[in-house]
């Protein structure tokens, strides 16, 4: 009897200390709650906006389109860029320079002048890319891109500097000193891949950009003029230890990260990229950029990114994915103060460097696509815009909070987790699925100090299936042609609007506290207003 008790006490303590391990197993595996604590009175500094300072487009007869310019004012309008950037600005498609019969050069900006009028008009100024090279002042017939850009040396040096100076005078004689001292002039567009968008050398390049600032520089010597608008980060040093040696004037260096770590230009979506794991992709880049500056003999040249995003192909699903927006946030939040602006590669899908698209998500880099339905990715934005102007003491390293004059308190937060599985496995391949997110726990926002008083709270949201027009495009069974009654349906479904609006009260307590369930790289912008 005494040894069947034994036997029976020994097996419960068992399967009770097993259960006790099972459990704590379980708990562990779990998502630690995070906790955002923010105190309404440390203020940390004039919130910093270089992230919506400048934004890319295709090129610049896309943008005497009206499509274009409808999706750019309501890009402005929710946005608020400032600047944009655009290839092709010279190019014979643009009708800029001609020679007679004689060799004479002959000038044109009746292409030029509506679309720059129209840019000033809705309150952005011009980045402007001196590229590429018109035809008759080429000195090969070597060109990009489906519009035939011609990436060429000048036959003439001399006339090129003359057309640089003439452009310049003419803009300054249209728009005045005092607005084109306010715009960049930077010299070409990734010269170091070379043959791809410069056939000739890095010398070639650096003489390039002396005639180019020279020309310039003598309508105005407040004109700011950069370079050299490199792939990955190259050239920095090298052009400043060039400027610096032949004396040669420049105001900013400007270049270009992606965050995919293979593939080239795969236009078509015929090859693959992949995704990098390196978690300071993009932003290592732009850090590294700052130091190289500050190394320099000129510690304190504006620094420029004027492309950058996830991929660089115009054929990868990663850009219209909900990814997109969190991956965007990331990389902002990382790169700091180290940088003056970060210019998105592009706003629009209205893009042809491969030519027209036939399908209405074919992986586009745009905010929207071309019939102006808001990726996932123009909502990061949309949301950064709606920050306050006074950022919070805040050591939470995923989320921003800012406050406004009137008492207005705005918070965003995201989740990124780079779930693409590997080296194995394509963007490509990988993005174009339904991928359902997984919970990371949740997130508690604590406010302290906010003014006691009633106030409007609103949530927004973007992640799976949330502002996630792309997987709305899936489950419509993903039409190659989208009719006008599709396209509204799928603005509507991911307009925007918030998820949850109330009236609080925040008491004599001056606290305020929030609880939110969050999945793999959702993103919410909690906004307070009095």
């Amino acid at each position: 009897m005494k040894l069947n008790v034994l036997v029976l006490i020994a097996v419960a303590l068992f399967v009770q200390t097993t259960a006790s391990a099972e459990k704590g197993k379980r708990k562990s595996t779990l998502p630690a709650e995070r906790a955002i604590n923010v105190d309404y009175s440390m203020e940390n500094g004039a919130m910093n906006t270089m992230f919506k300072q400048c934004v890319g487009a295709g090129r610049a007869n896309e943008g005497l389109r009206a499509d274009w310019q409808q999706q750019l004012a309501f890009v402005k309008q929710e946005c608020d860029f400032k600047y944009i950037r655009m290839h092709g600005l010279l190019t014979d498609d643009m009708a800029v320079y001609t020679e007679d019969g004689k060799g004479n050069s002959q000038y044109n900006y009746m292409y030029i002048d509506p679309l720059f009028d129209y840019l000033l008009s809705i309150g952005i100024k011009p980045f402007v890319e001196l590229g590429f090279m018109p035809n008759a002042l080429a000195s090969g017939s070597q060109t990009i891109f489906w519009w035939k850009g011609n990436v060429t040396p000048p036959k003439d040096y001399k006339k090129w500097e003359d057309f640089i100076r003439n452009l310049t005078q003419h803009f300054t004689d249209r728009y005045g000193v005092d607005e084109v001292k306010t715009w960049y002039f930077e010299v070409w567009n990734e010269p170091n891949l070379s043959p791809g968008f410069w056939s000739g050398t890095q010398e070639d390049y650096f003489k390039l950009y002396k005639y180019s600032v020279q020309g310039v520089k003598s309508v105005n010597a407040d004109y700011k003029v950069g370079g050299p608008g490199t792939a990955g980060a190259a050239w920095e040093s090298e052009m400043i230890e060039y400027c610096t040696k032949n004396n040669l004037p420049i105001d900013f260096i400007s270049t270009h990260s992606y965050g995919v770590k293979q593939g080239f230009l795969d236009e078509f979506g015929q090859g693959g990229t992949v995704l990098s794991k390196d978690p300071m992709g993009v932003s290592g880049d732009v850090l590294q950029s700052r130091k190289e500056i500050e190394a320099s003999s000129k510690k304190n040249l504006e620094l420029h990114y004027t492309e950058w995003s996830s991929s660089y192909t115009p054929s990868d699903p990663l850009h219209d994915s909900y990814h997109e927006a969190a991956y965007i946030l990331e990389k902002l939040k990382q790169v700091g103060n180290s940088v003056n602006s970060m210019s998105y590669w592009v706003f629009t899908d209205v893009f042809e460097e491969p030519g027209p698209r036939y399908t209405p998500f074919h992986g586009g880099f745009g905010l929207l696509t071309i019939q102006g339905i808001p990726k996932s990715a123009f909502y990061a934005y949309s949301y950064m815009n709606k920050l306050g102007k006074t950022e919070l003491k805040n050591t939470d390293t995923r989320s921003w909070a800012c406050k406004n004059d009137n008492g207005d308190v705005q918070l965003l937060l995201w989740d990124f987790t780079n779930t693409h599985p590997g080296d194995s496995v394509h963007n490509q391949k990988f993005y174009v699925q339904d991928l359902p997110a997984k919970s990371k726990g949740k997130v508690k926002v604590n406010l302290s100090n906010v003014p006691a008083g009633k106030y409007r709270m609103e949530i927004y949201k973007v992640g799976y299936r949330v502002n996630d027009a792309y997987t709305s495009y899936i489950d419509m069974g993903k039409p190659r042609q989208l009719n006008r009654m599709q396209v509204e349906e799928l603005k509507k479904q991911n307009d925007g609007s918030p998820i949850l609006t109330e009236t609080i009260s925040i008491g004599s307590d001056m606290t305020f506290s929030k609880e939110l369930d969050i999945r793999e790289n959702d993103v919410f912008l909690l906004k307070l207003a009095k």
